[in-house]
Protein backbone atom coordinates (compact mmCIF):
# COMPACT_ATOMS: atom_id res chain seq x y z
CA UNK A 1 0.00 0.00 0.00
CA UNK A 2 1.40 3.34 -1.06
CA UNK A 3 2.13 5.67 1.83
CA UNK A 4 0.14 8.86 1.75
CA UNK A 5 2.26 11.90 1.08
CA UNK A 6 2.07 14.65 3.68
CA UNK A 7 0.97 18.08 2.54
CA UNK A 8 3.50 20.78 3.34
CA UNK A 9 2.39 24.31 4.04
CA UNK A 10 4.46 25.68 1.18
CA UNK A 11 3.17 23.10 -1.30
CA UNK A 12 -0.41 23.73 -0.31
CA UNK A 13 -0.10 27.50 -0.66
CA UNK A 14 1.66 27.20 -3.98
CA UNK A 15 -0.82 24.70 -5.40
CA UNK A 16 -3.90 26.49 -4.27
CA UNK A 17 -2.48 29.79 -5.42
CA UNK A 18 -2.27 28.53 -8.99
CA UNK A 19 -6.05 28.25 -9.15
CA UNK A 20 -6.56 31.71 -7.80
CA UNK A 21 -7.47 31.12 -4.18
CA UNK A 22 -5.29 33.84 -2.80
CA UNK A 23 -6.89 36.35 -5.11
CA UNK A 24 -9.75 36.28 -2.63
CA UNK A 25 -7.36 37.93 -0.23
CA UNK A 26 -5.79 40.17 -2.85
CA UNK A 27 -9.04 42.12 -3.10
CA UNK A 28 -9.93 40.88 -6.58
CA UNK A 29 -12.90 38.65 -5.91
CA UNK A 30 -14.28 40.01 -2.65
CA UNK A 31 -13.34 43.66 -2.78
CA UNK A 32 -11.37 45.80 -0.36
CA UNK A 33 -12.92 44.07 2.65
CA UNK A 34 -15.13 41.03 3.04
CA UNK A 35 -16.53 39.50 6.22
CA UNK A 36 -14.12 41.63 8.22
CA UNK A 37 -10.92 40.58 6.43
CA UNK A 38 -8.69 42.52 4.04
CA UNK A 39 -6.01 41.13 1.76
CA UNK A 40 -3.35 42.99 3.77
CA UNK A 41 -4.60 41.41 6.99
CA UNK A 42 -4.45 37.91 5.50
CA UNK A 43 -0.87 38.49 4.40
CA UNK A 44 0.03 39.14 8.04
CA UNK A 45 -1.49 35.86 9.24
CA UNK A 46 0.37 32.65 10.05
CA UNK A 47 1.11 30.02 7.42
CA UNK A 48 -1.56 27.84 9.02
CA UNK A 49 -4.26 30.43 8.41
CA UNK A 50 -2.99 31.32 4.94
CA UNK A 51 -3.04 27.65 3.94
CA UNK A 52 -6.46 26.88 5.36
CA UNK A 53 -8.12 30.09 4.15
CA UNK A 54 -6.70 29.51 0.67
CA UNK A 55 -7.99 25.94 0.64
CA UNK A 56 -11.46 26.85 1.94
CA UNK A 57 -11.90 29.76 -0.46
CA UNK A 58 -10.84 27.65 -3.46
CA UNK A 59 -13.02 24.62 -2.68
CA UNK A 60 -16.39 24.45 -4.48
CA UNK A 61 -19.42 24.45 -2.20
CA UNK A 62 -22.45 22.23 -2.49
CA UNK A 63 -25.37 24.38 -1.36
CA UNK A 64 -27.81 22.00 0.35
CA UNK A 65 -30.72 24.35 1.04
CA UNK A 66 -32.34 27.29 -0.74
CA UNK A 67 -35.81 28.65 -1.46
CA UNK A 68 -34.73 30.41 -4.66
CA UNK A 69 -37.40 31.38 -7.13
CA UNK A 70 -36.69 30.73 -10.80
CA UNK A 71 -34.44 33.15 -12.67
CA UNK A 72 -37.11 33.80 -15.29
CA UNK A 73 -39.55 34.77 -12.52
CA UNK A 74 -37.01 37.24 -11.16
CA UNK A 75 -36.49 38.78 -14.58
CA UNK A 76 -40.18 39.32 -15.26
CA UNK A 77 -41.14 39.85 -11.58
CA UNK A 78 -43.89 37.24 -11.92
CA UNK A 79 -43.45 35.65 -8.49
CA UNK A 80 -45.73 36.95 -5.74
CA UNK A 81 -42.79 37.09 -3.32
CA UNK A 82 -41.28 39.96 -5.30
CA UNK A 83 -42.97 42.91 -3.65
CA UNK A 84 -40.79 45.45 -5.38
CA UNK A 85 -38.32 44.63 -8.15
CA UNK A 86 -35.50 46.88 -6.98
CA UNK A 87 -32.58 46.74 -4.55
CA UNK A 88 -34.91 46.47 -1.56
CA UNK A 89 -35.66 42.90 -2.66
CA UNK A 90 -32.25 41.91 -1.28
CA UNK A 91 -33.51 42.90 2.18
CA UNK A 92 -36.88 41.16 1.86
CA UNK A 93 -35.72 37.87 3.38
CA UNK A 94 -34.34 37.47 6.91
CA UNK A 95 -32.88 40.93 7.46
CA UNK A 96 -36.37 42.35 7.13
CA UNK A 97 -37.07 40.66 10.48
CA UNK A 98 -34.06 42.37 12.06
CA UNK A 99 -35.38 45.65 10.69
CA UNK A 100 -38.63 45.15 12.55
CA UNK A 101 -37.13 43.84 15.77
CA UNK A 102 -34.70 46.77 15.96
CA UNK A 103 -37.66 49.12 16.00
CA UNK A 104 -38.69 50.00 12.45
CA UNK A 105 -42.44 50.76 12.51
CA UNK A 106 -44.64 48.57 10.33
CA UNK A 107 -45.71 51.59 8.27
CA UNK A 108 -42.10 52.42 7.37
CA UNK A 109 -41.40 48.74 6.68
CA UNK A 110 -44.33 48.66 4.26
CA UNK A 111 -43.13 51.82 2.51
CA UNK A 112 -39.59 50.44 2.19
CA UNK A 113 -40.80 47.38 0.29
CA UNK A 114 -43.53 49.20 -1.65
CA UNK A 115 -43.25 49.36 -5.46
CA UNK A 116 -44.77 52.83 -5.24
CA UNK A 117 -41.71 54.31 -3.50
CA UNK A 118 -38.82 55.26 -5.86
CA UNK A 119 -35.81 52.95 -5.26
CA UNK A 120 -33.44 55.84 -4.49
CA UNK A 121 -35.80 57.15 -1.80
CA UNK A 122 -35.82 53.86 0.07
CA UNK A 123 -32.43 54.55 1.63
CA UNK A 124 -33.97 57.51 3.48
CA UNK A 125 -36.37 55.05 5.14
CA UNK A 126 -33.67 52.51 6.01
CA UNK A 127 -30.70 54.67 7.00
CA UNK A 128 -31.64 55.31 10.63
CA UNK A 129 -32.10 51.55 11.24
CA UNK A 130 -29.19 50.26 9.14
CA UNK A 131 -26.49 50.83 11.80
CA UNK A 132 -28.39 48.54 14.18
CA UNK A 133 -28.71 45.60 11.75
CA UNK A 134 -25.76 45.73 9.36
CA UNK A 135 -23.51 43.87 11.82
CA UNK A 136 -25.84 40.87 12.19
CA UNK A 137 -25.28 37.82 10.02
CA UNK A 138 -28.32 38.83 8.00
CA UNK A 139 -26.85 42.29 7.47
CA UNK A 140 -23.41 40.93 6.57
CA UNK A 141 -24.82 38.70 3.84
CA UNK A 142 -26.68 41.59 2.20
CA UNK A 143 -23.86 44.12 2.42
CA UNK A 144 -21.20 41.69 1.19
CA UNK A 145 -23.42 40.85 -1.77
CA UNK A 146 -23.79 44.53 -2.59
CA UNK A 147 -20.03 45.03 -2.31
CA UNK A 148 -19.31 42.27 -4.76
CA UNK A 149 -22.15 42.78 -7.21
CA UNK A 150 -22.40 46.56 -7.28
CA UNK A 151 -18.76 47.49 -6.57
CA UNK A 152 -19.49 49.59 -3.49
CA UNK A 153 -17.54 49.59 -0.19
CA UNK A 154 -20.76 49.66 1.86
CA UNK A 155 -24.42 50.58 1.73
CA UNK A 156 -24.64 54.31 2.49
CA UNK A 157 -25.94 57.67 1.31
CA UNK A 158 -22.87 57.99 -0.90
CA UNK A 159 -23.34 54.60 -2.59
CA UNK A 160 -27.10 54.25 -2.88
CA UNK A 161 -27.23 55.55 -6.46
CA UNK A 162 -24.68 52.92 -7.50
CA UNK A 163 -26.65 50.22 -5.64
CA UNK A 164 -29.88 51.22 -7.41
CA UNK A 165 -28.29 51.10 -10.86
CA UNK A 166 -26.21 48.03 -9.98
CA UNK A 167 -29.32 46.03 -9.16
CA UNK A 168 -30.77 46.78 -12.58
CA UNK A 169 -27.51 45.93 -14.39
CA UNK A 170 -27.00 42.63 -12.58
CA UNK A 171 -30.53 41.29 -13.14
CA UNK A 172 -30.18 39.92 -16.64
CA UNK A 173 -30.35 36.51 -18.29
CA UNK A 174 -27.73 34.19 -16.83
CA UNK A 175 -27.21 36.12 -13.58
CA UNK A 176 -28.04 33.11 -11.39
CA UNK A 177 -25.08 31.14 -12.75
CA UNK A 178 -22.86 34.19 -12.55
CA UNK A 179 -23.69 34.84 -8.90
CA UNK A 180 -23.85 31.24 -7.67
CA UNK A 181 -21.13 29.56 -9.71
CA UNK A 182 -18.66 32.24 -10.77
CA UNK A 183 -18.78 34.54 -7.76
CA UNK A 184 -19.86 32.30 -4.86
CA UNK A 185 -18.06 29.15 -6.01
CA UNK A 186 -21.19 27.03 -5.65
CA UNK A 187 -21.37 23.88 -7.77
CA UNK A 188 -25.08 23.19 -7.27
CA UNK A 189 -27.99 24.21 -5.03
CA UNK A 190 -30.81 22.19 -3.50
CA UNK A 191 -34.06 24.11 -3.63
CA UNK A 192 -37.17 23.65 -1.52
CA UNK A 193 -39.75 25.42 -3.70
CA UNK A 194 -42.30 27.20 -1.54
CA UNK A 195 -45.11 27.47 -4.09
CA UNK A 196 -45.36 23.83 -5.26
CA UNK A 197 -44.39 20.31 -4.09
CA UNK A 198 -41.76 19.83 -6.81
CA UNK A 199 -40.56 22.42 -9.28
CA UNK A 200 -39.47 21.55 -12.80
CA UNK A 201 -36.62 24.02 -12.86
CA UNK A 202 -35.34 25.57 -16.07
CA UNK A 203 -31.86 25.14 -14.53
CA UNK A 204 -32.30 21.57 -13.26
CA UNK A 205 -28.66 20.63 -12.65
CA UNK A 206 -27.92 23.91 -10.88
CA UNK A 207 -31.18 24.37 -8.96
CA UNK A 208 -31.76 20.78 -7.88
CA UNK A 209 -35.08 20.22 -6.14
CA UNK A 210 -36.45 18.65 -2.97
CA UNK A 211 -39.91 17.13 -2.86
CA UNK A 212 -41.89 19.05 -0.26
CA UNK A 213 -43.68 16.50 1.93
CA UNK A 214 -45.12 18.88 4.50
CA UNK A 215 -48.43 19.13 2.62
CA UNK A 216 -48.59 15.35 2.36
CA UNK A 217 -49.10 15.04 6.10
CA UNK A 218 -49.81 18.49 7.58
CA UNK A 219 -53.38 19.33 6.78
CA UNK A 220 -53.01 17.47 4.50
CA UNK A 221 -53.13 19.76 1.45
CA UNK A 222 -55.39 17.59 -0.69
CA UNK A 223 -55.96 20.09 -3.50
CA UNK A 224 -52.26 20.80 -4.15
CA UNK A 225 -51.21 17.16 -4.24
CA UNK A 226 -54.23 15.24 -5.55
CA UNK A 227 -55.02 17.43 -8.55
CA UNK A 228 -51.66 16.93 -10.36
CA UNK A 229 -51.93 13.20 -9.64
CA UNK A 230 -55.49 13.16 -11.07
CA UNK A 231 -56.71 11.04 -8.15
CA UNK A 232 -60.12 11.52 -6.55
CA UNK A 233 -59.46 11.20 -2.82
CA UNK A 234 -62.29 9.50 -0.93
CA UNK A 235 -60.36 7.27 1.45
CA UNK A 236 -57.04 7.15 3.26
CA UNK A 237 -55.90 4.54 0.73
CA UNK A 238 -56.57 7.06 -2.03
CA UNK A 239 -54.38 9.60 -0.27
CA UNK A 240 -51.65 6.99 0.03
CA UNK A 241 -51.88 6.57 -3.74
CA UNK A 242 -51.47 10.33 -4.16
CA UNK A 243 -48.28 10.27 -2.09
CA UNK A 244 -47.04 7.26 -4.05
CA UNK A 245 -47.67 9.12 -7.33
CA UNK A 246 -45.47 12.02 -6.30
CA UNK A 247 -42.60 9.70 -5.46
CA UNK A 248 -43.03 7.54 -8.55
CA UNK A 249 -43.09 10.65 -10.75
CA UNK A 250 -40.42 12.85 -9.21
CA UNK A 251 -38.12 10.84 -6.93
CA UNK A 252 -35.72 10.03 -9.81
CA UNK A 253 -35.12 13.77 -10.20
CA UNK A 254 -35.31 14.91 -6.55
CA UNK A 255 -32.30 15.03 -4.24
CA UNK A 256 -34.25 14.77 -0.95
CA UNK A 257 -37.59 15.44 0.69
CA UNK A 258 -38.14 18.42 2.98
CA UNK A 259 -40.54 19.37 5.77
CA UNK A 260 -40.71 22.63 7.74
CA UNK A 261 -43.56 21.31 9.92
CA UNK A 262 -41.48 22.15 13.01
CA UNK A 263 -42.79 25.70 12.64
CA UNK A 264 -46.18 24.36 13.76
CA UNK A 265 -45.34 21.57 16.18
CA UNK A 266 -42.57 19.41 17.58
CA UNK A 267 -41.10 16.69 15.35
CA UNK A 268 -42.31 13.96 17.72
CA UNK A 269 -43.97 11.81 15.03
CA UNK A 270 -45.23 8.46 16.29
CA UNK A 271 -45.68 5.44 14.05
CA UNK A 272 -49.50 5.37 13.92
CA UNK A 273 -51.08 2.46 11.97
CA UNK A 274 -53.48 3.15 9.09
CA UNK A 275 -56.51 1.67 10.88
CA UNK A 276 -56.20 4.30 13.61
CA UNK A 277 -55.71 7.13 11.13
CA UNK A 278 -58.56 6.12 8.78
CA UNK A 279 -61.51 7.50 10.80
CA UNK A 280 -59.67 10.78 11.43
CA UNK A 281 -58.89 11.16 7.73
CA UNK A 282 -62.55 10.49 6.92
CA UNK A 283 -63.51 13.22 9.36
CA UNK A 284 -60.99 15.56 7.70
CA UNK A 285 -62.47 14.82 4.24
CA UNK A 286 -65.95 15.64 5.48
CA UNK A 287 -64.78 19.10 6.48
CA UNK A 288 -65.10 18.57 10.21
CA UNK A 289 -62.65 20.25 12.55
CA UNK A 290 -60.06 18.00 14.16
CA UNK A 291 -59.02 18.45 17.76
CA UNK A 292 -55.30 18.61 18.59
CA UNK A 293 -55.05 14.91 19.43
CA UNK A 294 -56.74 13.85 16.20
CA UNK A 295 -54.64 16.23 14.13
CA UNK A 296 -51.42 14.88 15.63
CA UNK A 297 -52.51 11.27 15.12
CA UNK A 298 -53.24 11.86 11.42
CA UNK A 299 -50.09 13.90 10.84
CA UNK A 300 -47.97 11.27 12.56
CA UNK A 301 -49.34 8.47 10.40
CA UNK A 302 -48.95 10.41 7.16
CA UNK A 303 -45.49 11.65 8.11
CA UNK A 304 -44.21 8.11 8.41
CA UNK A 305 -45.98 7.04 5.23
CA UNK A 306 -44.19 9.87 3.41
CA UNK A 307 -40.85 9.22 5.13
CA UNK A 308 -41.05 5.51 4.29
CA UNK A 309 -41.78 6.38 0.65
CA UNK A 310 -38.70 8.63 0.66
CA UNK A 311 -36.55 5.86 2.10
CA UNK A 312 -37.75 3.41 -0.55
CA UNK A 313 -36.74 5.99 -3.16
CA UNK A 314 -33.33 6.44 -1.45
CA UNK A 315 -34.05 10.07 -0.61
CA UNK A 316 -32.90 11.62 2.69
CA UNK A 317 -35.54 13.31 4.84
CA UNK A 318 -34.69 16.95 5.62
CA UNK A 319 -36.37 18.38 8.71
CA UNK A 320 -36.37 21.94 9.97
CA UNK A 321 -35.19 22.17 13.58
CA UNK A 322 -34.56 25.06 15.92
CA UNK A 323 -34.83 28.75 15.17
CA UNK A 324 -37.84 30.31 13.42
CA UNK A 325 -37.75 32.83 10.61
CA UNK A 326 -39.79 35.97 11.18
CA UNK A 327 -40.27 37.79 14.46
CA UNK A 328 -42.38 37.79 17.62
CA UNK A 329 -43.64 34.23 17.30
CA UNK A 330 -41.02 31.67 18.34
CA UNK A 331 -41.87 29.33 21.27
CA UNK A 332 -38.50 28.19 22.63
CA UNK A 333 -40.32 25.91 25.07
CA UNK A 334 -41.23 23.73 22.08
CA UNK A 335 -37.98 24.06 20.17
CA UNK A 336 -35.97 22.74 23.09
CA UNK A 337 -37.63 19.35 22.53
CA UNK A 338 -36.44 18.99 18.93
CA UNK A 339 -33.19 17.11 19.72
CA UNK A 340 -34.93 14.56 21.95
CA UNK A 341 -37.60 14.05 19.31
CA UNK A 342 -34.88 13.62 16.70
CA UNK A 343 -33.50 10.66 18.64
CA UNK A 344 -36.94 9.06 18.66
CA UNK A 345 -37.20 9.45 14.89
CA UNK A 346 -33.81 7.85 14.39
CA UNK A 347 -34.78 4.93 16.63
CA UNK A 348 -38.19 4.44 15.03
CA UNK A 349 -36.72 3.76 11.59
CA UNK A 350 -32.98 3.15 11.39
CA UNK A 351 -33.18 2.88 7.59
CA UNK A 352 -34.41 6.45 7.09
CA UNK A 353 -31.64 9.03 6.78
CA UNK A 354 -32.64 12.19 8.64
CA UNK A 355 -30.97 15.51 7.89
CA UNK A 356 -31.57 17.86 10.81
CA UNK A 357 -31.31 21.40 9.56
CA UNK A 358 -30.01 24.72 10.94
CA UNK A 359 -27.98 23.02 13.74
CA UNK A 360 -31.17 23.24 15.84
CA UNK A 361 -30.02 26.70 16.95
CA UNK A 362 -29.89 27.66 19.77
CA UNK A 363 -29.83 24.05 21.00
CA UNK A 364 -26.83 22.99 18.94
CA UNK A 365 -24.99 21.14 21.71
CA UNK A 366 -27.95 18.78 21.98
CA UNK A 367 -28.28 18.09 18.24
CA UNK A 368 -24.54 17.44 18.10
CA UNK A 369 -25.04 14.48 20.41
CA UNK A 370 -27.71 13.09 18.07
CA UNK A 371 -25.28 13.01 15.14
CA UNK A 372 -22.65 11.32 17.27
CA UNK A 373 -24.95 8.61 18.57
CA UNK A 374 -27.24 7.73 15.67
CA UNK A 375 -26.00 6.25 12.41
CA UNK A 376 -28.90 7.72 10.42
CA UNK A 377 -28.61 11.28 11.77
CA UNK A 378 -26.96 14.01 9.68
CA UNK A 379 -26.59 17.72 10.46
CA UNK A 380 -26.99 20.56 7.95
CA UNK A 381 -25.51 23.94 8.85
CA UNK A 382 -27.73 25.76 6.35
CA UNK A 383 -28.90 29.20 7.52
CA UNK A 384 -26.85 28.95 10.73
CA UNK A 385 -23.95 31.10 9.49
CA UNK A 386 -26.20 34.16 9.25
CA UNK A 387 -28.34 33.40 12.32
CA UNK A 388 -25.21 33.51 14.50
CA UNK A 389 -21.84 33.33 12.68
CA UNK A 390 -19.82 32.80 15.85
CA UNK A 391 -22.09 30.05 17.18
CA UNK A 392 -21.91 28.32 13.79
CA UNK A 393 -18.12 28.50 13.81
CA UNK A 394 -18.01 27.08 17.33
CA UNK A 395 -20.50 24.37 16.38
CA UNK A 396 -18.32 23.23 13.48
CA UNK A 397 -15.24 23.14 15.72
CA UNK A 398 -17.07 21.01 18.26
CA UNK A 399 -18.68 18.82 15.63
CA UNK A 400 -15.37 17.86 14.00
CA UNK A 401 -13.92 16.57 17.26
CA UNK A 402 -17.17 14.91 18.37
CA UNK A 403 -19.10 13.25 15.52
CA UNK A 404 -18.09 11.49 12.28
CA UNK A 405 -16.94 14.05 9.72
CA UNK A 406 -18.86 12.40 6.87
CA UNK A 407 -22.24 13.39 8.37
CA UNK A 408 -21.93 17.17 8.34
CA UNK A 409 -23.13 19.52 5.58
CA UNK A 410 -21.65 22.98 5.93
CA UNK A 411 -23.59 25.36 3.71
CA UNK A 412 -27.06 26.29 2.56
CA UNK A 413 -27.98 29.89 1.90
CA UNK A 414 -31.69 29.36 2.64
CA UNK A 415 -32.69 32.44 0.63
CA UNK A 416 -35.49 33.44 -1.74
CA UNK A 417 -33.46 36.18 -3.51
CA UNK A 418 -30.24 34.88 -5.07
CA UNK A 419 -27.96 37.84 -4.33
CA UNK A 420 -27.54 37.35 -0.53
CA UNK A 421 -26.53 33.73 -1.16
CA UNK A 422 -23.21 35.18 -2.33
CA UNK A 423 -22.77 37.12 0.89
CA UNK A 424 -23.82 34.14 2.98
CA UNK A 425 -21.28 31.95 1.19
CA UNK A 426 -18.50 34.39 2.08
CA UNK A 427 -19.55 34.41 5.73
CA UNK A 428 -19.70 30.61 5.74
CA UNK A 429 -16.29 30.20 4.09
CA UNK A 430 -14.76 32.55 6.63
CA UNK A 431 -16.39 30.59 9.49
CA UNK A 432 -15.25 27.24 8.10
CA UNK A 433 -11.70 28.54 7.66
CA UNK A 434 -11.62 29.98 11.17
CA UNK A 435 -12.98 26.76 12.70
CA UNK A 436 -10.34 24.63 10.98
CA UNK A 437 -7.54 27.14 11.71
CA UNK A 438 -8.40 27.25 15.40
CA UNK A 439 -8.51 23.46 15.62
CA UNK A 440 -5.00 23.29 14.15
CA UNK A 441 -3.67 26.14 16.27
CA UNK A 442 -5.10 24.57 19.43
CA UNK A 443 -3.53 21.21 18.59
CA UNK A 444 -6.71 19.23 17.90
CA UNK A 445 -5.96 18.69 14.20
CA UNK A 446 -2.87 18.57 12.05
CA UNK A 447 -2.68 20.99 9.14
CA UNK A 448 -2.74 18.08 6.70
CA UNK A 449 -5.92 16.73 8.26
CA UNK A 450 -7.62 20.14 8.22
CA UNK A 451 -6.90 20.49 4.51
CA UNK A 452 -8.28 16.99 3.85
CA UNK A 453 -11.42 17.69 5.86
CA UNK A 454 -12.15 20.80 3.81
CA UNK A 455 -13.08 18.81 0.70
CA UNK A 456 -15.15 16.40 2.76
CA UNK A 457 -17.28 18.91 4.65
CA UNK A 458 -17.72 21.45 1.84
CA UNK A 459 -18.26 19.14 -1.11
CA UNK A 460 -17.78 15.38 -0.82
CA UNK A 461 -20.31 14.69 1.94
CA UNK A 462 -23.16 16.30 0.01
CA UNK A 463 -22.21 14.45 -3.17
CA UNK A 464 -22.41 11.11 -1.37
CA UNK A 465 -25.40 11.73 0.88
CA UNK A 466 -27.56 13.01 -2.00
CA UNK A 467 -26.01 10.87 -4.78
CA UNK A 468 -25.34 14.04 -6.76
CA UNK A 469 -23.30 12.61 -9.67
CA UNK A 470 -26.15 10.26 -10.59
CA UNK A 471 -28.83 12.91 -9.95
CA UNK A 472 -26.97 15.34 -12.18
CA UNK A 473 -27.07 12.87 -15.07
CA UNK A 474 -30.80 12.31 -14.63
CA UNK A 475 -31.53 16.02 -14.36
CA UNK A 476 -29.54 16.88 -17.45
CA UNK A 477 -31.84 14.50 -19.32
CA UNK A 478 -35.04 15.47 -17.52
CA UNK A 479 -38.07 15.33 -19.84
CA UNK A 480 -39.14 18.93 -19.13
CA UNK A 481 -35.78 20.25 -20.42
CA UNK A 482 -36.30 18.86 -23.92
Amino acid sequence: MKKKKNISRRTTLKGIGTIGAMTFFANRAYGERFAGITGKEIESQSDIRKTIFAKVFSTPLIDTHEHLIEERDRLNASNSRIQSNDWSFLLSHYIDSDMLTCGMPQAEYDRFFSPDVPPADKWKILKSYWPAVRNTGYGMAVEIAMQQLYDVPELSSETIAKVVSGYEKVCRKGFYKEILCEKAGIESCQVNALEQPFRKSALPALLMQDISIVGMFAGPNIEAYAKPADIDVKTLADWHRVIDWWFETYSPYAVAVKSQNAYSRDIDYENVPAEQAEPVFTKRLSGEDLNSEERKLLEDHLFWYSANAATKANLPVKLHTGYYAGQNGMPLSRLINNPASATNLCRTDSDTRFVFMHICYPYYEEILSVAKHYTNAYIDMCWSWIINPIAAKDFLKKYLVTAPANKILTFGGDYIPVEPVLGHAVVARRGIALALSELVEEGWLSLDRAVELTDMIMHENACKIFDLPEKTKKLQAAPWTA
